[in-house]
């Protein structure tokens, strides 16, 4: 691990030193957190992790883009993207320069997403492009990289047509997460207002076959929203904002099938966001929101991807995304409406979480990322 050290942060088309606290160096990985924020805020922060006390240090913080509430991370730790989630045609995506040394985050460009809403996005793997899922603009963006992590011009906008079983929730199609699947085959963009994946089969070139698309039909009224994979990429695993479900799926090479339903919201909240497997493959959690808010968790049959409910752990307000570190030992959670990320330790034996009792006292945080 390298040694970090705190320094002084360029805020974002200001230029401006923004507020940075000076510490002592310290063994450890930063972690991102984004946030629901003002130009005028420190959208995205940067910790100190320190994960032998189970504890984080603030280092440095960013201003100048609105509601930067999702990030994704370059493989080499060099850049990091994060969206502008506004819903017209504000709505932005943003490169950024991460400098390891000092812990801080300087503005390289931005593009329009031409798509409302931009609330999830990840890099292609060759990390030649980046997407966005736009929740409000029913699309996806594709925005070419330069070999410098710039973002290039040429974006593309994909619009999809559709509605779901709930007239309310679903009268538009609502893009809400975009994954690759782990061979690089295909790009995975889940459709909260159709209840569909929509499916991208990828070029030698890298870029999308769009003429090759096809969907995944889930249940009725599901609303998929967040999706992960097995370490091996055999299954894959998609909380259901709506119904509150997880759906287990098999993938093999070819196909994506759904093999399994089992709730993660018993209380009808209709509010479930985001899911993650443990780093060894045995324990899988969802985080809902609006009614007993919380982490359900579940264990893994990893021969046959199917899954058993294990417990539950209540958080604070409105979890959305959370992370668990490298080695297991710790859960994180961004819980938004009360101001704060939860730090958790992990039984790696049962899966269940026990509250540390430490928190990272932040202004709504949503997205919390490791480099």
């Amino acid at each position: 691990m390298k040694k970090i050290i705190a320094g002084c942060i360029g805020a974002l088309m200001m230029g401006a030193c923004t507020s940075v606290k000076q510490k002592e160096p310290m063994e450890g990985m930063y972690l991102l957190v984004g946030s629901y924020a003002t130009p005028q805020e420190e959208g995205i922060k940067v910790y100190a992790w320190n994960n032998e006390k189970g504890e984080a240090a603030y280092v440095s913080g960013l201003k100048g883009i609105s509601n930067p509430s999702y990030q994704v991370v370059s493989a080499d730790g060099n850049h990091v993207y994060s969206v502008g989630e506004d819903d017209g045609l504000t709505s932005t995506v943003h490169a950024l320069a991460f400098d390891s040394s000092n812990g801080t985050l300087t503005s390289v460009n931005t593009q329009l997403t031409q798509g409302g809403a931009p609330c999830y996005v990840n890099l292609s793997p060759d990390e030649k492009s980046i997407i966005t899922a736009n929740y409000v603009g029913g699309s996806i963006t594709v925005v070419p990289l330069e070999p410098s992590g710039r973002l290039s011009e040429g974006v593309r906008t994909i619009t999809f047509t559709g509605e779901g079983e709930d007239k309310v929730r679903q009268s538009q199609p609502h893009l809400h997460c975009v994954e690759f699947t782990p061979d690089g085959k295909f790009l995975l963009a889940n459709d909260l207002g159709t209840d569909k994946i929509h499916v991208f089969p990828l070029k030698p070139d890298g870029k999308l076959d769009e003429k090759a698309t096809f969907d995944v039909e889930l249940e009725a009224g599901s609303g998929p929203r967040h999706l992960c994979f097995s370490k091996d990429g055999r299954f894959a695993y998609l909380i259901n904002e709506l119904s509150g479900k997880v759906t287990a799926l098999v993938y093999n090479g070819d196909s994506l099938q759904p093999i399994q339903y089992i709730e993660a919201d018993t209380v009808g909240a209709r509010g479930s966001a985001d899911i993650h497997l443990s780093p060894d493959g045995k324990f899988l959690y969802a985080s809902n929101r609006l009614k007993a808010d919380g982490i359900a968790i579940f264990s893994v049959n990893q021969e046959t991807g199917m899954l058993t409910k294990a417990g539950y752990q209540l958080t604070g307000i409105h979890p959305r995304n959370f992370i668990i570190t490298p080695d297991g030992r710790f859960l994180l959670v961004a819980c938004r409406d009360s101001n704060l990320v939860q730090i958790f330790s992990r039984d790696e034996k049962t899966g269940l979480l026990v509250d540390t009792g430490k928190t990272i006292e932040t202004s709504k945080p949503v997205c919390l990322k490791f480099i």
